[in-house]
């Protein structure tokens, strides 16, 4: 079982709000929608990325930009210019004086900008949630990412299909995301230095690689730090002392956060009990089970499942 599969699980698409994005300077355009995790393909021209009061990051054809922390955020055509286009909760969008631009600016099916053959064009595809599983991957990326992807093909395709309206083509656009997501992190990892500590890197480690493939294969199991450098084949100093190099937390914290994260994420389906999922992720009993969730999350389980819309959870 790969580590980063189960991970991307987790903010998988559905029903995504995905844009290509067609615009001629000057042009500014801020973000305020709470997503927790946004993909930006850049197909042409150039923009620039900023967050908050950070420093503007210039996008080239080919950058992919993640962007995992929900506070506002501005892309434009010039670093410091002020936003006149806008982009809230519910895919909402406004021009300069508050107008609707759904239909002004509607350029395709899927598309919009002031000008249908503007100088930059970009593909953003917006996650609407993400399930707990996910949030283990976001919170393991920085507040944004860049990488370059010159020709990547599913970008290609992405351009291709997005203003088509075939049968299941929310679907066909929701997966062809997932794939462009997968594709941002993998070339974002391989570019992490030897020393980040971070459980993306922990391949890098084979004892640590196997411990977590055994944590995320069988939550179930009894582990102790002990059983698992047993299983990996090193000592249990060696184990305790590697992984915490290698994820920054110890096998056993890490464990018991997989648990939880894994448990809320069953909470989506409804024909399991909590005595069902307690079993599944490890805990004895219901009762150890609730007290472990409630410290984690700040509400039992019954209370975080009466929360959860019916379709979300490991989901979008």
């Amino acid at each position: 079982m790969d580590p980063l599969a189960d991970f991307l699980d987790g903010p998988r698409a559905r029903n995504a709000f995905l844009l290509q994005v067609k615009m001629s300077p000057p042009w500014s355009i801020k973000v305020k929608d709470d997503a927790p995790l946004t993909v930006v393909a850049l197909l042409q021209g150039s923009a620039y990325f900023r967050q908050r009061n950070g420093k503007p990051v210039q996008l080239a054809p080919g950058s992919l930009l993640l962007i995992r922390d929900p506070a506002a955020y501005v892309l434009a055509d010039n670093p410091g210019r002020e936003p006149a286009y806008f982009i809230g909760i519910d895919q909402t969008c406004s021009g300069p004086h508050g107008e609707d631009l759904v239909q002004d600016l509607r350029t395709g099916l899927r598309s919009w900008g002031n000008d249908p053959e503007g100088r930059d064009a970009m593909l953003v595809g917006t996650y609407r949630s993400s399930g707990e599983v996910g949030d283990i991957l976001l919170s393991s990326l920085p507040p944004f990412v860049v990488v370059q992807a010159a020709d990547n093909p599913i970008v290609t395709v992405l351009r291709q299909e997005i203003d088509r309206d075939g049968i299941a083509q929310a679907s066909v656009l929701d997966r062809l995301l997932d794939l462009l997501l997968i594709s941002a992190v993998r070339s974002w990892t391989g570019g992490l230095p030897d020393a980040e500590r971070n459980w993306l890197t922990a391949d890098r480690d084979p004892a640590v690689q196997q411990a977590i493939r055994l944590i995320h294969g069988s939550p179930d199991k009894p582990w102790t730090v002990e059983s698992l450098a047993g299983s990996v084949g090193v000592s249990r100093a060696s184990l305790a002392r590697r992984f915490h190099e290698r994820v920054g937390k110890p096998p056993m914290t890490y464990l018991n956060q997989w648990r939880l994260a894994k448990a809320a994420d069953l909470m989506s389906d409804p024909e399991l009990t909590l005595t069902t999922i307690s079993r599944q992720v490890g805990y004895a009993s219901p009762f150890s089970f609730s007290s472990a969730f409630k410290r984690r999350y700040g509400v039992s389980p019954q209370e975080y499942r009466r929360r959860q819309p019916a379709a979300s959870i490991p989901v979008t």
